[in-house]
Order: C-alpha cells, then structure tokens, then sequence
C-alpha cells in the first residue's frame, strides 16, 4: 500500500514542486491550495500525513491542524512557514503537529521531520545532502518578496534593495537546478 499525503500551500509553484518530488519518492499526493480543498481531501481520502501551510488566504493553517485532525486524528502533519515564530510552533505543537519547519523546506526535511514520529514507519532515504546553490536561494528569495508585494515590481525592488530594472533583469532569468 503505497503511504498517502496531503500538500497543502497557497504558492502553487512550490506546491507541484513539492508534490513531484513525493511521487518520485512512491507517495499518493493529495494537493490543496486552501483550508477548503484540504479538509474536504481529509475527509474523503484520510491521508496518513499532511504537510501545511501556516499562512494562506482564508482560514489559517492552525485551524487546519484543529480541524483536519478532529476529522481524521490518525493524521501526521508537519508544518511549513514563511513566517516563523516560536508562538506559532508552539501553538501548532498543541494542536497535534508532529513537526514545524522554515519554508522553503525539500522533502527530505519534510521526510525527516515525519520520521521522528515513532508511530510512522518512512523509509529514510541514505543521508546525501545536498545544499541549493546561492543562486537558487537567491531566487527563491527574490520570489518570496515579489510574493508578498502582491507582484508589484517597485516595492519588492525597494524591500530588496535593488533598482527596479535589476530586479526586472532577475525575474526574467529561469530558475536554477538546485
């Protein structure tokens, strides 16, 4: 039986990202962009784990935890955010998250992080790290803040402190490998 997981995240790109990798890795993924979507998912296909976004439009992600876990409490979930904060960790810790880690996180964290819980059996991969380039975090980076301006140019360009063209001549670049 192959092991079931809900993604759960508002950027779609990082969603399908993430959603490839645990494919590749023989997992049965259930992708949602909004509290919505997710709990339906929880209640028609009871995922073994979830993986959660803090911060999304609409209801939060610590309301999903309380929710989708009152549906289904059999549930793993780890939590992903931007945004981190130690009243935040501590309040998804409470509401029954196994785990809570900085975006962007792979899938080995987010494996990694599921494994510390004794009750699930994951097949750990052989520890090979293998750290993105510069370049990539700069571009994840750059995304992020572009994100959080609403896609507005000039004030991701000031947030970052680049000139307006520069940041243009960035965005236009594809993104890195690794």
């Amino acid at each position: 039986m192959m092991a079931t997981i809900l993604l759960v995240d508002d950027e779609e790109l990082f969603r399908e990202r993430l959603g490839r990798a645990f494919t590749k890795r023989k997992y049965t993924v259930f992708p949602a962009a909004n509290y919505d979507e997710a709990m339906q998912l929880i209640a028609k296909q009871k995922p073994q784990m979830a993986v959660v976004d803090m911060r999304m439009p609409g209801k939060s992600g610590l309301e999903l935890i309380k929710d989708g876990l009152r549906l289904h409490p059999e549930m793993r979930v780890v939590v992903l955010t931007g945004y981190g904060s130690i009243a935040t960790a501590t309040e998804a810790v409470k509401l029954g998250a196994v785990s809570y880690l900085p975006k962007p996180a792979d899938v080995d964290d987010i494996l990694n992080a599921f494994a510390r819980d004794t009750e699930l059996e994951i097949e750990q991969p052989p520890a090979e790290f293998q750290a993105p380039s510069l370049a990539r975090l700069e571009w994840e980076h750059i995304n992020r803040v572009l994100h959080d301006c609403r896609g507005n140019i000039s004030a991701a360009a000031k947030k970052l402190g680049l000139h307006r063209r520069t940041l243009q001549r960035k965005l236009n670049k594809f993104p890195p490998d690794n």
